[in-house]
């Protein structure tokens, strides 16, 4: 055991000098006796290993599993980044594709279109529900056997409630529902235009309710989304609406809007639960969102209407678009995937520029698969609405690198 003089100098940090003296004395003074240290100098020791402990320790003398990973390249940012924006272009023009043939192609013998576009958002919903809790239980399964194991700690993760996730599901279950049913008076393109200037009444409220300040360049960037969705709604070809199931554009652009309006309230009411509970995994809230806004839908087909007993059985009799809709489903289960690991792992902002180009190729998709036809005063509205939300996305950007430099 070793005697006080070494454990005052460890515990203060004297020389080496001072402390052969100090445990010379000490030696002198208890020569002939082997007497047990004080509790004292037990005190002191527990204190001086604590001091020692709460020392920095260098890089250079840790572990290799005790250091921090060092930055990725630049050339591993840009793959990954790759890597989600593959994943999100990959899922969803393909759920663009097979939209837009579930709401305009004709089944079996008799030409019968598919009359279940209200139960699309619910099924995708209980797939994404299903997918993304099989992941959570997984993950909470693999947690489990490690610490089982010992090689980590038990940590306790505060998750939002499952019952907190109503009012944002409901909403969510409303909202894409109102967009796809809007296929049946409006063109696919025309619908992807309407649903890409979420910004315009965002502004517009943000001004006129709570007083929100815009620059010019922002108000310049809202107006030029809005005459291209005046324009592009104006110059529809005739051979666009011919292959409608109701053509009619002021419902359309109409349900097109209560879609937004729906989807601004879920964003802000998922926003306050991430402010609540901020340690929820992503995973979580996909499960429950979809839980309850599947779950919604889906009790208003079979359960409030007949609706979804009909859908079922057009899929039994037309195996082609039974097909069809699991891929939807499958793409958005996917899809929903990548945009967690987007918004996770690079920002919103990279996530949001991923979303509206991919929201381009859909267009160009319709009208190179689909055959949907353009006229060109429609391509310049196309042209006028993503040069807008490029603008936009330039000056929110800008904003946010001025706020990290100051």
């Amino acid at each position: 055991v070793p005697g006080p003089g070494l454990i005052e100098v460890e515990s203060e940090g004297v020389g080496r000098k001072r402390s052969r003296t100090r445990r010379a004395s000490s030696a002198k003074h208890n020569r002939g006796s082997r007497a047990a240290p004080a509790s004292g100098s037990r005190d002191r020791g527990a204190r001086a290993r604590e001091a020692a402990a709460a020392l920095p320790v260098p890089a250079a003398a840790m572990p290799p599993s005790a250091r921090a990973p060092p930055p990725p390249s630049l050339a591993a940012q840009a793959l990954a980044i790759a890597l989600g924006a593959a994943g999100v272009y990959a899922a969803y023009l393909t759920q663009g594709v097979v939209q837009e043939e579930l709401a305009t192609a004709r089944f079996g013998s008799r030409g019968d279109r598919f009359p279940g576009l209200d139960a699309l958002h619910g099924l995708q919903a209980a797939a994404c529900a299903l997918w993304a809790g099989m992941l959570v239980l997984m993950m909470d399964w693999r947690a489990k056997r490690v610490r089982g194991k010992g090689r980590t700690a038990k940590t306790v993760v505060l998750r939002a409630p499952p019952s907190s996730y109503w009012k944002a599901g409901l909403s969510n279950s409303l909202g894409p529902t109102l967009g796809v049913l809007a296929l049946k008076n409006i063109s696919y393109p025309a619908q992807v235009l309407a649903k890409s200037c979420k910004m315009v009444p965002v502004m517009l409220a943000g001004a006129l309710v709570s007083g929100v300040r815009h620059s010019p360049a922002e108000y310049a960037a809202a107006a030029a989304i809005a005459a291209g969705v005046a324009l592009f709604a104006g110059a529809t070809p005739g051979a666009a609406a011919a292959r409608l199931a109701r053509p009619n554009a002021g419902l359309g652009y109409g349900l097109c809007l209560a879609n937004l309006a729906l989807d601004g309230y879920t964003n802000a009411a998922q926003d306050a639960l991430h402010s609540a509970f901020p340690a929820t995994p992503a995973l979580w809230t996909m499960v429950w969102m979809n839980a309850w806004s599947g779950g919604a839908t889906l009790a208003y087909l079979f359960g409030a209407t007949g609706k979804g007993r009909v859908a079922l059985e057009f899929l039994a009799a037309h195996p082609p678009a039974a097909a069809r809709v699991a891929l939807f489903c499958a793409c958005g289960a996917v899809g929903q995937l990548f945009i967690f690991y987007n918004i996770t792992r690079f920002g919103s902002l990279t996530n949001t520029g991923i979303t509206t180009t991919r929201k381009f190729f859909n267009i160009l998709l319709s009208v190179a698969v689909a055959g949907t036809p353009l006229s060109l005063p429609q391509w310049l509205a196309v042209g006028l609405v993503f040069s807008g939300l490029a603008a936009s996305a330039g000056i929110k950007a800008g904003k946010g690198k001025k706020g990290n430099r100051h």
